[in-house]
């Protein structure tokens, strides 16, 4: 089932998620609804509080248009940014509206410790795209978009233009 994406400046996007303490059906459902949403989107990644639940859950894709897909899921995931600074150039998200993008700095190497839905351990490095996709995912657990690491010019510029939009959608 395609869920509702939160979209930016709902508070429930700035909110740390929980941990997921029992994998079950319901939270299995969830991923699979999580994926299908990406997939429809189209995006590479989404994570719960995008869905409007408050979980470390999270669902990625790096794979590029012309690979076999590659979806992965990732329960109460952490990371350990062990790569040098680069930049993530015209970084997107499935909640910021008006198609925003801006370069973001990630690390180009990450540590991935996490819980698959089996309950199975996930330890791994992730580097380039993959790792900045998992980045970026994670920050929705931690209660931070990627516009939260722009410039304060940029993001009040950008706000400016959500404020706006969103008078002009309630108008209508």
């Amino acid at each position: 089932m395609i869920l509702d994406i939160v979209s930016y400046p709902d508070p429930r996007l700035k909110e740390p998620c929980q941990p997921i303490a029992e994998i079950t059906d319901e939270i299995r459902q969830l991923a699979a609804d999580m994926l299908e949403t990406m997939y429809a989107a189209p995006g590479v990644g989404l994570a719960a509080p995008q869905v409007g639940r408050n979980i470390r859950l999270l669902v990625m894709d790096p794979a590029a248009k012309d690979e076999e897909p590659r979806p992965r899921v990732l329960v109460n995931p952490e990371l350990e940014l062990l790569g040098e600074e680069v930049c993530s150039e015209k970084e997107g998200c499935l909640s910021v509206p008006l198609g925003y993008r801006a370069n973001v700095s990630r690390s180009s190497r990450v540590r991935l410790r996490a819980t698959d839905l089996d309950g199975k351990p996930i330890d791994e490095e992730l580097e380039d795209f993959p790792a900045i996709v998992v980045q970026h995912e994670y920050d929705h657990l931690e209660g931070v978009l990627f516009i939260d690491r722009i410039s304060r010019l940029r993001r009040g510029l950008y706000d400016s233009k959500v404020k706006k939009w969103l008078k002009r959608k309630t108008a209508a």
